[in-house]
């Protein structure tokens, strides 16, 4: 435990004009507070005085340092500050005070002596005094008193006693687009990053099995911040009011230290929830607007995967079980079983469309925009256009992915255009505007506006799938090899999501075998890399080694996620190997003529997929390629190493 982690950027203020002992006892007490720590300020204050009338807490050089041990204090904490002119805090003092540190402690223990011997050996310093005497802001003040400690003690605790914590400090949400496989890898990162600082953190997991591990109103109320590292709209409302990064999943895995320590140093701004006071400003917790698009895409394309995962093994398990001879016309329907798959299967995957649509317009508008973005998903689907409704037909050439994709985005602007037109209704229409005026204005706006636009989506989807389904020989090769590729170049990153997208998109339109080589990419990097370290094992340390078993598992289950930490550690030999085996064995499966109706669940939706054995070929093939080059490019470690 270091003395910067008992701080935070709250519990600073600099150059403030007060004159008294009192109102400075007081103004101390107020700034512990912001730790949430203290059960009762009135005997924490009155803790402070019972230590001045034993004696005065002044220093030397205008330093002051009032302390307290209580059983009021749940954990220990620190406060400064820095007063704007000098002011003779005891009567007795030799000196006036301008920079007072307060120090709280829990009455178990002698933690207040342990902290208050650190704090004097780092005062003694008047370089450092000095240093501290001229920052211009919290977060300076705090960075002078971290280089300072890290100066002279290095990593070494200023004590050997257990420190006291009360429920979890440090609470995070993550959630991925999946929510599989990055949402439980930063979960495991924060958990550990925090139990090594000394931390108490919890995660709650937005997982596609839903929330676990959730996060109580008690523990929200009592933390230091939150971190919400996700890919998509998680609730945040129940924030209000406390510190909250918003990150990347991805910062979560990889940096999840920096964003603990980030909310320890109070450098996160208070959250509000929409209707409550505006956030203070922090570029660092805005998203770009390309990203913002990303978030709304993906969150659509999350809830729309399970209809199509379902309604697609339910189709391909029809034709499966369906007896080809019966009547080819009619195939998937000739038995009573095939018939039921069929049926259920395509209610399914029928209504991915709409499902896309709509959640990306709730994750712009939030619950306002989700029937409205339903609706327009509809029209997209069935290419509904004022032309046919004049000529008495309600549909026309589907727009595809790409006009529900439109309908989405359109839905939820139309619906937040509402919000700011209708904000100044008075007080009593406010129950009607998410009942009525939003879901009747969204879908009134969006149908003409869909009507109007859907010829045009219509002969894009059909002029995208006619050249999907047209393509033959060195085309499709190589579309198949660099989808393939694309989803081991960053592993669960932007490449690996454009990719698999397109693959989605283009199981929409009705063409299956690049949807097939975009998860056989998927699923080689972390065989690729358990086979390196099963044959090759000179090549990797005994972490690696024994991490590498379970990457025969995720890469079955078509988890990528699963080749992160290798890549981090060596991106320069690992990365080329995987994008190389992915992108022969995606070649193979175009060329083998391979086609998958479901756009996840690796080995176990293998029996529906067109041509088994050569797509098992395919998988093998392109993961021993990888295998090989990666082992050919690694060095022999040590057995220091």
């Amino acid at each position: 435990m270091r003395i910067t982690e008992l701080f935070t950027a709250q519990s600073i203020a600099l150059d403030e004009a007060l004159t008294d002992q009192e109102q400075i006892i007081s103004r101390l007490v107020e700034l512990q507070a912001t730790h949430g720590n203290i059960t009762d300020k009135d005997a924490y204050k009155k803790a402070l005085y019972a230590r001045e009338a034993e004696g005065s807490t002044y220093v030397d050089n205008g330093i002051t340092v009032p302390h307290a041990k209580t059983n009021v204090v749940t954990r220990p904490s620190l406060a400064a500050l820095r007063l704007s002119s000098p002011v003779q805090y005891n009567a007795e003092d030799d000196g006036t005070t301008d920079l007072l540190f307060a120090i709280a402690a829990p009455e178990n223990g002698s933690l207040h002596v342990d902290m208050l011997a650190r704090m004097m050996q780092m005062l003694m310093n008047e370089d450092f005094v000095e240093k501290l005497k001229a920052a211009k802001t919290p977060a300076e003040f705090l960075d002078c008193i971290d280089a300072q400690e890290e100066a002279q003690f290095g990593a070494e605790s200023f004590t050997q006693q257990e420190i006291p914590q009360s429920g979890c400090r440090i609470l995070a949400v993550t959630a991925c687009v999946n929510g599989i496989a990055h949402t439980y890898m930063a979960a495991e990162a924060l958990t550990k990053a925090g139990d090594k600082l000394g931390l108490p953190t919890k995660v709650e997991t937005n997982g596609s099995d839903g929330a676990k591990n959730i996060l109580t109103r008690e523990e929200i109320a009592n933390c230091d911040g939150i971190i919400v590292a996700a890919e998509k709209k998680v609730e945040t409302a129940r924030f209000d009011g406390k510190p909250v990064l918003f990150t990347r999943v991805d910062d979560g895995i990889h940096k999840p230290e920096e964003l603990i320590k980030k909310i320890v140093h109070g450098e996160v701004p208070v959250y509000h929830a929409e209707g409550g006071a505006q956030a203070a400003e922090d570029a660092s917790g805005k998203d770009s607007f390309g990203r913002t698009l990303y978030k709304n895409l993906m969150n659509g394309v999350s809830h729309m995967l399970p209809f199509v995962v379902g309604g697609g093994i339910m189709i391909a398990l029809a034709f499966l079980l369906d007896d080809y001879t019966i009547d080819p016309s009619n195939f998937g329907m000739n038995t009573p079983v095939a018939a039921f798959f069929k049926t259920v299967g395509s209610a399914a995957f029928g209504y991915m469309l709409p499902i896309l649509s709509a959640f990306i317009a709730m994750s712009i508008a939030d619950r306002p925009g989700l029937a409205v973005g339903f609706v327009g998903g509809v029209l997209a689907m069935n290419g509904t256009n004022f032309a046919g409704i004049a000529a008495g037909e309600t549909t026309g050439v589907s727009g595809g992915f790409l006009a529900a994709l439109l309908a989405g985005f359109a839905a939820g602007y139309i619906v937040e255009l509402l919000k700011k037109i209708t904000e100044k209704l008075p007080a009593s229409l406010n129950g009607i505007r998410p009942m009525l005026i939003y879901p009747l204005g969204g879908m009134l706006i969006l149908g003409a506006v869909m009507c109007g636009i859907n010829p045009v989506m219509g002969m894009i989807n059909t002029a995208m799938t006619d050249c999907l389904n047209a393509m033959g020989g060195t085309s499709k090769v190589l579309l198949g090899a660099i989808v393939a590729g694309m989803m081991s170049i960053d592993m669960g990153g932007p490449f690996n999501k454009a990719a698999y997208v397109f693959g989605t998109a283009a199981l929409a339109s009705g063409n299956y075998e690049v949807m097939a080589a975009v998860m056989v990419g998927g699923m080689v990097p972390p065989i690729a890399i358990a086979l390196s370290t099963t044959f090759c094992p000179k090549k990797w340390t005994a972490d690696e080694r024994r991490n590498g078993i379970v990457n025969y598992v995720m890469g079955l289950c078509f988890v990528t996620e699963g080749a992160i930490p290798y890549a981090a550690a060596d991106p320069l030999r690992v990365l080329p190997s995987c994008v190389a085996g992915a992108a022969v064995a995606g070649a193979l499966s175009m060329t083998f003529g391979c086609a998958l109706r479901a756009p996840h669940g690796g080995i176990f939706v293998f029996p529906v997929v067109d041509h088994t054995a050569l797509y098992c070929v395919a998988l093998a093939v392109g993961s021993v390629l990888g295998a090989v080059i990666l082992s050919l490019l690694k060095k022999n470690r040590t057995d220091a190493e």
